[in-house]
């Protein structure tokens, strides 16, 4: 039998026995109670065993009364089957159906719970899913957020104020905050910058319409096209290409590492931009004449024509100061979480031309009525059109003051350049610099040879087939580009970035395959657009060319699936410069700038002088495909050895799939309307609306059939933001 129970046993073994029914604990009638005895003054003692998870195996602390009326008919055992047979002693565990595989690397997942849940961070479904947003990334990267200490309780009385005991301060109630995900807030983002880039382009496009009706698309444009192009490419090989892919990451671990959230850095790299851009800018002008004889020999043969370029060329060079302030303040804002001024600006930029060359109509007349030339056209003429292309870049650059006031930036002169990491982006700069130079050296080649190729078939009676129609061309067919890729990996790259600087492989990796196969819903459908309603996408953009504008159609039809491969490098290389790797991309544009210019040097002298910047243009995305192969597979080791390619490769195999039939309807379609009603305006207009229905409705169709899931996710969000 049990000993009689003999009370709290905590209060010693000597008092005496309370009587039989009484509570554990309670005091004894006729018995003064004895007083408490004081606690431990061990601050390190009184509360780490506060919590005893061994107590209720303890036989002293057990209660017998409470064992006996314990009511079990009350409280039942489980029904059989409910817990798990026990099994031999020694018998291995079975294994559970979702668990790890030492032999494949990536597990089968486990069901997903019902319900909004958070082991997925990198998942498809909208409703399982939950990500953090990159907005609230960059805005709080300066934000050091304390750690909790699980020692706390330890050292609490010496929290506390002198003679006054100890207490836990009260715990506040976290704030509201707004959920975001990852997909809202890069929707958000991308969507605001989508829409500068989109306004961009469609006031880029009348800009080259309003060129086209003043100077036309023959030889006139051709040298304003390469005194224009002088400045962006000086521009990009001095220091462009290092402001965008090594000093966005500089400029994020400035902002998340520096006390002053990174303003001085942003300073010294804004007064070594200037510093270095002013002085190379004044070596420029003075050597313009010799950058014309380099980039076509063509015009440089003809005097009337190279006087003429020159005269651009001192107007349009110091642009390129200009492109360096707009760039390095934009991403500055762009590393705050600003992303809308630098697709914005460009907007001023595009209306402040166009009001120039529309002043240049009124003055001297469209190009249909007056057939102004190298040889007719004046001084005044040339000296308006080149200050007005001047005038706009200044506006473009200067107008991101606001934005920086608005964000909290004041921008001041910083010549404080050693020990303060720009060495070291510097370093980095240097591959960066070579891959520009490789790049340039290939648009070099083309700029000649399609200078060449374009005077050739002038004479024959071909206008409209040099490097106005190669640039032109090229500036549609980048669009997408502009408004979806970039968007897209701007939003993303600081979150790319900060994942590379923590060693997470697995983020980076997730974070690319999410830009490709996000992009590739509307890159690889504009591809074939492009491929199968070129030409009248060409005649109705530049109808005031005439006839010579079905040539611009026909290089941008040969531009077209090259979109695929050059929106795919674009992404990938991203991910080395995440890792601060400059060497990798420069290595990389070295083997797609020499499949490009070896290939169209084949074209000009294979083809006939209409057709061979048609050439040039199939091998520019020629190129791409080759470098884009190279770049896989060498991001592919550098991330362990995978890159989601099977998810990747199978978005893009059925969104061609989905796209090829609806190409071939397209394109039967807008034919036999312009055969119908000619290749006019009107024509254009109407075989371009029926084709691109054609396109949209079999595109959609098949898709729906391939069950894409990336084209579903996104036309579920559209519906759901129209409130359908």
């Amino acid at each position: 039998m049990n000993a009689p129970y003999d009370g709290d046993r905590a209060q010693g073994t000597g008092g005496p026995t309370p009587p039989q029914g009484t509570a554990p604990g309670a005091p004894v009638p006729g018995q003064v109670p004895a007083p408490a005895p004081a606690p431990d003054h061990d601050p390190y003692v009184q509360d780490a065993y506060a919590y005893d998870p061994y107590r209720g195996q303890d036989l002293s602390a057990q209660d017998p009364v409470a064992e006996v009326l314990y009511d079990r008919a009350s409280h039942p055992p489980p029904p059989p089957g409910t817990y798990q047979e026990p099994g031999p002693l020694y018998a291995a565990p079975q294994a559970p159906s979702h668990g790890p595989d030492p032999r494949v690397w990536a597990q089968t997942p486990p069901p997903e719970p019902d319900g909004p849940s958070r082991h997925l961070p990198y998942g498809d479904h909208a409703t399982t899913t939950q990500f953090v947003g990159v907005d609230s990334l960059v805005t709080e990267a300066t934000e050091e957020q304390p750690e909790a200490d699980a020692f706390t309780h330890l050292y609490r009385d010496q929290q506390a104020a002198p003679g006054t005991p100890a207490q836990e301060a009260p715990v506040a109630a976290p704030a509201p905050t707004k959920p975001a995900g990852r997909a809202s807030s890069l929707l958000k983002s991308s969507a605001l910058m989508a829409a500068g880039t989109i306004v961009s382009r469609i006031t880029g496009f009348a800009r080259t319409l309003v060129i086209a009706g003043a100077i036309g698309v023959a030889t006139l444009n051709d040298s304003y096209q390469v005194a224009n192009t002088l400045p962006t490419m000086i521009y990009v090989l001095v220091g462009g290409g290092a402001l965008n892919a090594v000093f966005i990451p500089q400029l994020v671990r400035a902002m998340k590492n520096d006390e002053d959230g990174g303003e001085a850095y942003a300073n010294r790299l804004l007064t070594l931009v200037i510093t270095l851009l002013g002085a190379v800018t004044t070596v420029c002008v003075l050597a313009a004449p010799l950058f014309i004889r380099m980039m076509s020999p063509t015009i440089a043969g003809d005097p009337k024509r190279l006087d003429v370029a020159v005269a651009f060329a001192h107007y349009c060079l110091p642009t390129m100061f200009f492109m360096g302030v707009h760039v390095v303040l934009g991403q500055i804002l762009n590393a705050r979480g600003r992303f809308g001024a630098m697709m914005w600006t460009p907007v001023l930029n595009n209306i402040v031309v166009i009001a120039t060359f529309g002043a240049f109509i009124w003055a001297f007349g469209g190009f249909t009525a007056s057939g102004v030339s190298e040889a007719t056209i004046t001084a005044e003429g040339v000296r308006l059109l080149g200050i007005g292309t001047l005038l706009g870049l200044a506006v473009q650059s200067l107008a991101m003051l606001p934005y920086l006031r608005d964000a909290g930036f004041k921008p001041r002169l910083r010549f404080d350049w050693k020990g303060h990491g720009l060495g070291k982006a510097a370093g980095l700069a240097k591959w960066t610099f070579f891959f520009v130079l490789a790049n340039q050296i290939g648009l070099v080649v083309v700029t000649q040879l399609a200078t060449a190729a374009g005077t050739a078939a002038e004479k024959q009676g071909h206008g409209g087939t040099g490097i106005t129609a190669y640039n032109y061309a090229l500036l549609l067919w980048q669009m997408p580009q502009a408004i979806i890729t970039v968007s897209v990996m701007t939003a993303v790259l600081p979150r790319i970035s900060r994942s590379a600087h923590d060693g997470d492989a697995a983020a980076v990796r997730d974070d690319i395959s999410y830009g490709l196969r996000t992009s590739a819903v509307a890159i690889v459908p504009c591809a074939f657009a492009f491929l199968a309603l070129g030409v009248p996408m060409a005649t109705l953009l530049y109808a005031s060319a005439g006839k010579d504008a079905m040539n611009i159609g026909y290089v941008l039809m040969a531009f077209g699936l090259g979109l695929i491969p050059y929106s795919v490098q674009y992404v990938v290389l991203r991910g080395f410069y995440a890792y601060e790797d400059t060497r990798t991309p420069f290595y990389n544009t070295v083997i797609v700038a020499a499949v490009n210019a070896g290939v169209s040097v084949l074209a000009y002298f294979v083809l006939p002088a209409r057709w061979a910047v048609v050439g040039m243009a199939a091998a520019y995305g020629l190129g791409y495909v080759v470098g884009v192969g190279v770049a896989w597979r060498r991001l592919k080791t550098r991330l362990g050895g995978d890159l989601d390619g099977a998810h990747v490769m199978r978005t893009y195999t059925r969104l061609i799939g989905a796209c090829v039939p609806a190409a071939a309807v397209a394109g039967g379609v807008a034919y036999g309307i312009t055969h119908w009603l000619g290749s006019g305006a009107t024509g254009s207009l109407v075989s371009l609306i029926g084709g691109g229905i054609a396109l949209g409705a079999v595109f959609l169709i098949a898709a729906k059939r391939m069950r894409i899931e990336e084209l579903n996710s996104m036309v579920g969000m559209v519906r759901g933001r129209l409130g359908r």
